[in-house]
C-alpha cells in the first residue's frame, strides 16, 4: 500500500445553529452546522414552518381556486 496518502485524523467539535455540541473525529478541528438531531424536526417530533418569502401566503393564493371549487362540490 501507498504512504502518505491519507488524512491525519483529528478530534472535530461539531456546533449546530441550536447550541448543541459533540465532538468526533474527522480532518478538520471544527465544524459547524445548520441543523442536528437535537433540533431536526424528524428526531424531535416537532413541525416548525419557516416561512421564507411569504411562501405558505404564495401557495394558498396560488391554490384557493381549485379548494374554493373543491368545498363548492362536495356540499
Amino acid at each position: 500500500m501507498k504512504e502518505n496518502i491519507h488524512p491525519k485524523y483529528v478530534e472535530m467539535k461539531v456546533t449546530c445553529g441550536c447550541g448543541n455540541t459533540f465532538v468526533t473525529r474527522g480532518v478538520k478541528p471544527e465544524l459547524r452546522v445548520d441543523i442536528c438531531n437535537a433540533c431536526h424536526p424528524f428526531y424531535t417530533g416537532r413541525v416548525k414552518f419557516v416561512d421564507t418569502a411569504g411562501r405558505i401566503e404564495k401557495f394558498k393564493r396560488r391554490y384557493s381556486a381549485f379548494y374554493q371549487k373543491k368545498e363548492q362540490q362536495d356540499k
